[in-house]
């Protein structure tokens, strides 16, 4: 078993949405249910969820992802609250609280700002709350335009709030020798240990309609989390119970490790 005591985990809009865009209920349910066992066995559980625009253009009636920089910060501000209810219902329903983080990623270039994320973080913990973070679109579009993404940000988190372990899902089984997409043979690789110029180059971009990130993003988490000794798991989001197995050290997806 991974001695996490700490773990980290990552959702992106194309995992809690549907390909039209729509909030996957039944997904989301099992996440929920899931990190709330995990929670409730002693781990300090941190979720960094996108969804936001999405929920916000669908309850909007947009037919696709607005294009605008503008309209999409309005997404943003419409879906989030719109998000965190249902985060927060459903934590609820399986007996725990949650607190919503929204972040800009200048936050952590700042000694004092940074010092009262990590303070806040802490008293969560202590009040055994679940933290759910997102960075705030309405403020900063560093995910909306393809530079950030929630990716950076979850190895962000992971650094401040010293985790033992960081879970990035994705719409894919991790990372492969190339694109899946584009070539079935492609091969999952299951372990990285040092992260190489050969390995950033089998990274490709996203497939999803909703989502903003791809492999890319990813590949850059795992180094920054690798580079404070956080081990990383890349894995497909269609099963968050996958969450067990990687806690008991099985074989899932590529882990990024310096062991």
């Amino acid at each position: 078993m991974r001695k996490w005591n700490r773990l980290v985990v990552k959702v992106g809009s194309n995992t809690i949405c549907k390909p039209n865009g729509k909030l996957n209920f039944r997904l989301l349910d099992i996440l929920v249910r899931t990190l709330s066992d995990i929670k409730s066995d002693g781990l300090d559980v941190v979720l960094v969820s996108s969804g936001a625009i999405a929920v916000g253009f669908n309850k909007m009636g947009f037919k696709e992802k607005p294009k605008d920089i503008p309209v999409k910060q309005a997404c943003a501000a419409i879906g989030q609250g719109e998000l965190m209810y249902i985060y927060e219902k459903l934590f609820s329903d399986y007996g725990h609280n949650t607190a919503q983080i929204l972040l800009t990623k200048d936050v952590f270039d700042h000694p004092e700002r940074r010092a009262n994320v990590v303070n806040t973080f802490e008293e969560l913990f202590k009040l055994d709350v679940i933290p759910i973070v997102n960075e705030n679109d309405t403020v900063s579009y560093d995910e909306i335009i393809s530079i950030g993404d929630n990716d950076t940000l979850s190895a962000i988190v992971a650094t401040l709030i010293n985790a033992d372990g960081l879970v990035i899902f994705s719409d894919v089984d991790g990372l492969y020798d190339k694109n899946p997409y584009e070539f079935p043979e492609a091969t999952l690789i299951k372990k990285v240990t040092e992260i190489t110029d050969d390995i950033i180059n089998m990274a490709s971009g996203s497939n999803s309609k909703v989502g903003t990130g791809g492999m890319v993003t990813k590949i850059h988490a795992a180094t920054m989390a690798l580079n404070h000794n956080i081990e990383t798991v890349i894995a497909h989001g269609k099963d968050p119970c996958v969450l067990y197995d990687i806690l008991d050290g099985k074989n899932v997806g590529t882990i990024f490790t310096k062991e």
